[in-house]
């Protein structure tokens, strides 16, 4: 199963994709985990990637498109994928069709997972604490969430009109949201 997990940062995506991915025994494709890699071990993608993530911005398309067509070429790939956080615009929709289409494959599905505003903003708040997050500060979070519905919200109604986006709510606990994606799977299995 080739899969997209959608929704505003610190819906729940990266908790729900490692689920989802066990179940279905596919690789979990998170470019904000591929991003800050990159960033610990100092490499020139890291420190461009960097620089945006500091400031809240996405990662240029080019370096992000360029790393997950190579992610997608790994052998783990050839019976599915989850990706967590790609694509976020038109044009990175367009580049992930032509990497699928010479692979003679095309997206499943699309989970767009929704939340109240109020409770991004105290879940990333919480995780910069847990987690020592720099990148989690109130100002960047709140930039990120206006950068997430100038580019990436547009993209649900593509997927909507290609017949394979689901939106699910991503308030309450963890098990219940699972409980509602895996409905939502195993309804287009």
């Amino acid at each position: 199963m080739r899969l997209i997990m959608m929704g505003p940062p610190g819906a729940g995506k990266g908790t729900q994709a490692d689920i989802v991915c066990s179940d279905k025994s596919i690789p979990h494709i998170s470019t904000g985990d591929i991003f800050r890699a990159n960033v610990t071990q100092g490499t020139a993608l890291g420190i461009e990637a960097k620089r945006y993530m500091d400031a809240g911005e996405y990662v240029p398309d080019g370096v992000t498109n360029a790393m997950v067509r190579d992610r997608l070429a790994q052998a783990d790939c050839a019976n599915g994928f989850l990706l967590d956080g790609y694509p976020r615009t038109i044009e990175q929709v367009g580049e992930l069709d032509s990497m699928l289409a010479a692979q003679g494959a095309g997206i499943d599905a699309v989970v767009e997972l929704t939340v109240d505003i109020d409770e991004v903003v105290q879940r990333l708040v919480k995780r910069a604490a847990d987690q020592g997050r720099a990148d989690d500060t109130e100002e960047v979070i709140r930039r990120r969430l206006e950068v997430f519905a100038e580019q990436t919200a547009p993209l649900t109604s593509l997927y909507a009109s290609r017949g394979i986006l689901t939106q699910v709510s991503g308030m309450g606990d963890v098990a219940d949201v699972t409980a509602r994606i895996h409905a939502v799977l195993n309804s287009s299995a």
